[in-house]
């Protein structure tokens, strides 16, 4: 009797940090939409400049801690804050420096999910039967190469790639080693393009954003993909095969 009474308040205690994360995303979209925007970056470069060259060491670290913000809970801006560690720290280390930032802001919300949900879900699917746990078998089979498949797939939205993993079980090393590696492609072409702005914004334009889907950067990521993907093909092919 005693354990089921707690267990409303136990259920409220878990969701809370998931709760936390949706209400900050709901008023971050919007109040900070038009302050985490590339015009918000142009107007602020001097100042921005002025604050890394006065102390480049504490503008990096203060640069990961906005940046870990934003994605942790899931706010507007993280294509700007791409943007802004290249245009601040250059294509290198500035693709580095975005690398650690969104991985920790993806572990923390990772987290968040994990210990709301996450182990409760993925116990009761390992302890169901039919469908549900063959599904669940399959991911757990595949967990490296799903993981890596939603960090290149360029659709696949950065909030669904953090938390759909931990509501299946995934383990926290995997998914930190798998994120970290998979956002590369990505973080490698936004930061390229955020160590140019310089000359776009002395010029009055703006970034071209879809530039990840030009083919000769698209192509090669598609074909990182089908890499990914192909233990999984592989495994199904034989399963067929030895039927």
């Amino acid at each position: 009797m005693s354990e089921m009474t707690q267990t409303p308040n136990s259920t409220r205690t878990h969701l809370w940090p998931l709760a936390a994360i949706a209400l900050v995303a709901v008023l971050g979209g919007l109040l900070l939409r038009e302050f985490l925007s590339f015009e918000t970056l142009a107007a602020n470069r001097e100042a921005l400049i002025a604050m890394r060259d006065a102390n480049y060491a504490a503008a990096i670290l203060g640069f990961i801690a906005f940046y870990v913000i934003i994605v942790g809970f899931s706010l507007p801006g993280a294509t700007v804050a791409t943007l802004t560690g290249g245009f601040l720290f250059g294509t290198f280390p500035g693709v580095l420096v975005n690398m650690v930032a969104a991985t920790l802001g993806a572990v923390a919300i990772f987290l968040a999910a994990r210990w709301g949900l996450g182990d409760r879900l993925a116990a009761r699917m390992d302890a169901s039967e039919g469908q549900v746990k063959r599904i669940k078998t399959g991911i757990d089979r595949n967990q490296w190469e799903m993981l890596f498949l939603i960090r290149l797939v360029p659709v696949v939205p950065f909030f669904v790639a953090n938390v759909v993993p931990a509501l299946v079980g995934v383990p926290l090393t995997r998914y930190a080693v798998s994120t970290m590696f998979g956002i590369i492609p990505g973080a490698l072409v936004y930061t390229s393009v955020g160590a140019g702005l310089g000359d776009v914004i002395a010029a009055g334009e703006t970034p071209d954003l879809g530039v990840i889907f030009e083919p000769h950067i698209l192509l090669p990521i598609l074909g990182l993909c089908l890499l990914a993907a192909l233990p999984m093909i592989l495994r199904v092919v034989r399963g067929g095969s030895g039927g």
